[in-house]
């Protein structure tokens, strides 16, 4: 298995230092209109000292995929725009957590809204495979949004997609926030493609009491050998990413 960390650019020479092999940056980092300011941005991309194998945040919150109000152009420019650019800053792997974009409306039939989000999928399918990116869905806690909040309900999602580029992400943090099975990674392992992870109160791996080795079991159960990035809040981040790092060696072994 891989360890990256999801942080920003910037921090990238710090991370390399820590012992980490990618970084995780978001979509929306990369989403300028003015394309001298985007050519910027891809220099610093370029010019990292780690790889940025994974992008997360791909939509930004006001931009609604359910619901009676959706603006299916503006999505598609915005998508194609977007997996274009992950393209070029060589990120292989996108994360449809975007919480605020896919969370319904209140008395929005629950059925309806994941019909959108299907075929929202499909469209961003066609883009993906374009680009060579391999999009996965990631279940988030209830708190964050009211639609796929589990292993099994991304699964399923994906199922009714059924397009090889778009697949599942299981989040240790939200799983743990939704007192949901950690066994459910073993028997979602064939549309597992990308792991989150972090510790009590969402903070760095090995400051808390999250089962990590219950996990790290299931996860050597499922045969995943794939990515894996820390997605948390840092107290000290200098200090506690070299922390983490040592923390998940002696669990990744």
């Amino acid at each position: 298995m891989r360890l990256g960390c999801c942080t920003d650019i910037a921090n990238a020479a710090i991370v390399k230092q820590a012992g980490f092999d990618f970084l995780e940056c978001t979509v929306t980092s990369l989403m300028t209109e003015d394309e001298n300011e985007f050519q910027a941005i891809l220099k610093k991309y370029k010019e990292s000292p780690l790889p940025v194998k994974v992008c997360n945040v791909f939509l930004p919150g006001n931009m609604k995929i359910v619901g009676s109000s959706v603006d299916y152009k503006v999505i598609e420019c915005y998508v194609a725009t977007a997996l274009s650019r992950v393209k070029k800053i060589g990120a292989k792997k996108v994360v449809f957590g975007s919480g605020g974009a896919r969370s319904l409306p209140a008395d929005f039939s629950t059925e309806e809204g994941e019909q959108q989000i299907v075929e929202f999928l499909k469209m961003v399918a066609d883009y993906a495979e374009l680009n060579e990116i391999t999009v996965v869905i990631e279940p988030l806690n209830k708190k964050e949004s009211n639609i796929i909040n589990s292993i099994p309900d991304a699964v399923s999602l994906a199922k009714r997609v059924d397009r090889e580029s778009i697949q599942v992400l299981a989040d240790f943090y939200h799983m743990e926030e939704e007192e949901e099975a950690l066994e459910n990674i073993i028997e979602g392992k064939d549309f597992l493609k990308h792991i989150h992870i972090a510790d009590s109160a969402r903070l760095a791996p090995g400051t808390g009491s999250y089962p990590y080795q219950q996990f790290v079991s299931c996860l050597k159960e499922a045969n995943y050998e794939g990515l894996v990035s820390i997605e948390c809040r840092w107290d000290d981040f200098e200090t506690e990413v070299y922390e983490a790092r040592k923390f998940l060696s002696e669990l990744f072994v």
